[in-house]
């Protein structure tokens, strides 16, 4: 039924004579013989006269130069996030996934289906059909360096499935999460040749970049390049009925199917849905958290006396295997590894409540793994959503659909507590046990950016150990797969005779959906040569006899973050590089030690030991040392060296931004939607000044937001005017404390100038003390308040944005999104992070010459000259 790579390999020659011959001929391409894309425009063969009347036309040339293939299929590829291979219950696991199971019982389930361990990696392979270090991202491409393997740009000799399908006359859409475009090039200023748009995608709506996640009561919208407001704002008195990013998703990519569908149903489709979720912050209407409560309504909850996953990580990872087990999703022979020591158990002391109910903590750990689990059957019942709409249309019949439960493990970046301040721990800042508690009644709703303990990440990989990020063992790149076609792929019905388990890697699908739909990858795209598909088609295993067909490639690399393995011909060798997953911010060991040799192998026989289970190498070194021969091998020829064993440290490392080296900055109104980990970092130097020129027209109407950055659980600051029409400043650390600044008297009428000047403590040496400092609000150069800020965030408001005249995202004052200025006008604010001009280490840093105490009882004038002086500096600067 399916053609085999070797033939098209064989079959070179012959395309190359048929286009060539096409081209001479001015006739359309065949329908897959197009070797280089895009297809050139078709010539011109009619007569021109000087009119028309004794000219001949030719009609050929208002054909599309390259008609897709005849009787091909609609491909939907969906790719979840941060899933683990034992969470839902399609696979073994306790989470109800309705649209997960119908596919599985109507389609083909895979499990020894493989990631790469990490995000970007993981959607930069699947979309290129080559391994992530040979499309650039060999980490995050938050994580760049300026190595071949890991620059995080996409190379253009690395063509993607959907700009070879868009050159072969397929509509084309990515709805979700793009977390494969650079952070210095996610802005208004582009470039743009890596957004979706310019990756072969017609239609783009989603969110980019930001560490790979976004708020999803308060997204990062896209539609295509334009930065968007979010369709309604979130009714904290009725969440169930309110905007949530996924829905919306699904929302949109019904809305696009339906209208290709109804302006051309003979066009092919190829959709890309990649919601943000499961990954961090887990957002679910709470109605999908309380069905796994014992007042909810789920039926699996209905036989749990106290609500699911009560007993702990333990019980749910020995329940889940078990089950497994009797499905046969895992051999019955698997031996379902123990956990590792670093992760504690649920009965450790650890977890005790020091007073009265000893279980409180644990209390709130369930809740977190009960919302992660709503956030999962929320996020399939939208694919299903988006499914049930194609099968309406009399598509899905013809519609190869690919389900990816999860771009890598499941996520072991909430700390062995959890979190629901997910900004808090990326910046090294984990909230205590208690700090969670005080989250609990609002756990998942809009201002708090959950995340579960590693335990429940643990438990959710079963059977194998580890979790996301580590690539040597299948807790972090084994993930379930799901293929359903009906037209083409009869299944039986039967979960286990229907179930494939060929060792396959995401770099295995682009060239699968090629196979079907009859198309060769371009041997030059752009007049660009291209690196070969490093992947092979398992379309074979979609035959009746499918479950014993041969995978096409036996060997596959696997490296993340140092952490190394190799598989090849049924064995696998694995090594752990020492860092924990969920210690984001641990310093590089190999900066001390930069061998590699001190990493310990083990050797598994895959054949026998599905799970990683049982190490070999002690007695099988010269088996060891041949596959750690291999991935060298392989290593060196995919450009994964250097290894880096460096997590959130590389975020921090000098590369391109928007804005270079400037600190001085000016905005105008319509200045929105400026990503939080592009805009200026108020917390790089030693303070900051925030001016803002508006005329005020109506002083009885004026209010609303003139800058603000941030928002959310991240915190930022905000300068607007309120309600009473009185100029605030405000600023929000975390979800922890607010700070304002409130002037007494309203704002006059006509232009006036308004400021916020903020000075760092510092020690004797001019260095920050502790990110406390003063702030002082000023209305046309008089002082209207000042006082002390205790606390501020030192990095970037990364899942929000900063907005000129509104605040469009979550807020960040007690006012209702996007909060627009009116009653006047925003003629210019500008912002300085270097009112000194010299830097962190400068000698005479900006400041007021006199102690933080001192300043509070000094008088106007003091104040007054202060500002006078900052603003003198700026002046001077910028004539200068």
């Amino acid at each position: 039924m399916f053609s085999n790579p070797s033939f098209a390999r064989i079959g070179r020659s012959i395309a190359i004579f048929a286009i060539a011959l096409s081209l001479l001929l001015g006739t359309a391409v065949p329908p897959g013989m197009a070797k280089d894309l895009p297809v050139p425009d078709p010539e011109f063969h009619g007569t021109i006269t000087e009119t028309y009347v004794n000219s001949e036309a030719d009609e050929s040339i208002l054909l599309p130069p390259v008609e897709p293939p005849e009787d091909s299929p609609n491909v939907v590829l969906i790719l979840l996030d941060d899933v683990g291979f034992g969470a839902s219950e399609t696979f073994g696991g306790q989470i109800h996934t309705p649209t997960l199971n119908r596919l599985a019982e109507n389609g083909l389930s895979y499990n020894r289906f493989h990631t790469t361990a990490l995000c970007s990696p993981t959607r930069a392979a699947l979309l290129t059909g080559r391994n992530h270090h040979s499309a650039s991202t060999g980490a995050l491409t938050d994580f760049a360096t300026g190595f071949p393997g890991y620059t995080g740009i996409i190379p253009q000799d690395t063509a993607t499935i959907a700009q070879i399908l868009q050159g072969h006359g397929y509509n084309t859409a990515w709805i979700g999460k793009n977390h494969n475009l650079p952070g210095d090039q996610g802005s208004n200023a582009g470039p743009f040749t890596r957004w979706p748009n310019d990756l072969g995608f017609d239609y783009f709506y989603g969110f980019l970049g930001g560490g790979g996640e976004t708020d999803q009561w308060y997204p990062a919208l896209y539609e295509n390049r334009n930065p968007i407001n979010q369709p309604s704002y979130p009714d904290e008195n009725d969440l169930d009925n309110s905007y949530n990013l996924t829905r919306d998703l699904a929302d949109k990519a019904i809305s696009w199917v339906r209208y290709n569908h109804t302006l051309s149903p003979e066009t092919p489709f190829f959709l890309y849905f990649a919601p943000g979720a499961t990954h961090a912050p887990h957002h679910p209407p709470p109605s999908y958290t309380t069905k796994y409560q014992a007042e909810g309504e789920h039926a699996i909850a209905a036989e749990a006396e106290d609500g699911m996953f009560t007993e702990g990580w333990d019980k749910l990872q020995q329940a889940t295997c078990i089950k497994q087990k009797a499905m046969g999703i895992i051999p019955r022979g698997t031996q379902c590894t123990e956990r590792p020591e670093e992760i504690l158990a649920w009965e450790d002391s650890y977890f005790d409540y020091p007073i009265g109910d000893e279980d409180k903590y644990r209390d709130l750990m369930t809740l977190q793994m009960q919302t992660y689990a709503g956030f999962l059957e929320y996020t399939d019942v939208q694919v299903g959503r988006t499914l049930a709409a194609i099968e309406e249309l009399g598509e899905l019949d013809n519609t190869l659909v690919i389900y990816i439960v999860g771009d890598n493990g499941s996520s072991a970046e909430g700390g062995l507590i959890g979190g629901c301040n997910m900004s808090a721990t990326y910046a090294g800042l984990d909230f205590t046990m208690n700090q969670n508690l005080a989250c609990k009644n609002k756990w998942g709703h809009p201002g708090t950016t959950p995340h579960f303990a590693v335990g429940w990440a643990w438990a959710t990989d079963a059977p194998f150990r580890w979790t996301k990020q580590i690539a040597s063992y299948f807790g972090g790149t084994r993930n379930p797969m799901v293929v359903s076609w009906p037209d083409k792929i009869h299944a039986t019905g039967n979960r286990r005779l229907d179930l494939r388990d060929q060792f396959l890697h995401v770099i295995d699908v682009a060239p699968t959906i090629l196979d079907v739909v009859g198309i060769d990858p371009p041997d030059q795209f752009n007049d660009i040569f291209q690196k070969p598909i490093e992947g092979a088609s398992f379309a074979n295993t979609f035959e009746a006899d499918g479950a014993e067909a041969p995978a096409l490639r036996d060997t596959q690399y696997f490296e993340m973050v140092a952490n190394r393995g190799i598989y090849h011909d049924g064995w696998m060798a694995s090594s752990f590089h020492g860092q924990l997953p969920w210690e984001t911010n641990a310093a590089s060991t190999l900066e001390d030690d930069p061998e590699l040799e001190k990493d310990e192998w083990e050797l598994f026989d895959l054949e026998s030991d599905f799970s990683q289970s049982t190490d070999l190498s002690g007695d099988m070194q010269d088996k060891l040392e041949e596959m750690k021969e291999l991935f060298d091998s392989e290593a060196k020829a995919h450009d994964v060296y250097p290894i880096d064993d460096r997590f959130f440290e590389r975020a921090a490392l000098d590369r391109p931004t928007v804005f270079g080296e400037r600190t001085y900055f000016e905005f105008y109104p319509g200045a929105i939607f400026l990503p939080g980990d592009i805009a200026p970092n108020v917390a790089e130097y030693l303070g900051y000044v925030i001016t803002a020129d508006l005329n005020i027209t109506e002083p009885d109407k004026v209010q609303g937001v003139i800058f603000a950055s941030g928002g959310g659980d991240t915190g930022g600051y905000s300068l607007y005017v309120n309600k009473k029409h009185h100029l605030v400043f405000e600023y929000k650390y975390l979800n922890l404390k607010r700070t304002r600044f409130v002037s007494e008297t309203t704002l006059p009428e006509g232009p006036i100038q308004v400021a916020f000047v903020f000075d760092y403590n510092q020690d004797d040496e001019g260095q920050k003390l502790d990110g406390s400092g003063h702030g002082y609000l000023y209305v046309n150069n008089e002082l209207v308040d000042d006082d002390d800020i205790e606390k501020t965030f030192g990095g970037d408001f990364m899942m929000d944005s900063q907005d000129v005249g509104m605040d469009m995202r979550a807020p960040v004052g007690r006012y209702e999104p996007p909060f627009e200025f009116t009653g006047g006008e925003i003629k210019k604010v500008t912002l300085d992070i270097d009112p000194s001009g010299e830097g962190l280490a400068s000698p005479e840093p900006v400041q007021i010459d006199s102690s933080p105490e001192e300043v509070a009882s000094e008088s106007e004038a003091s104040h007054q000259e202060f500002i006078d002086r900052v603003i003198q500096e700026i002046v001077e600067r910028l004539g200068s």
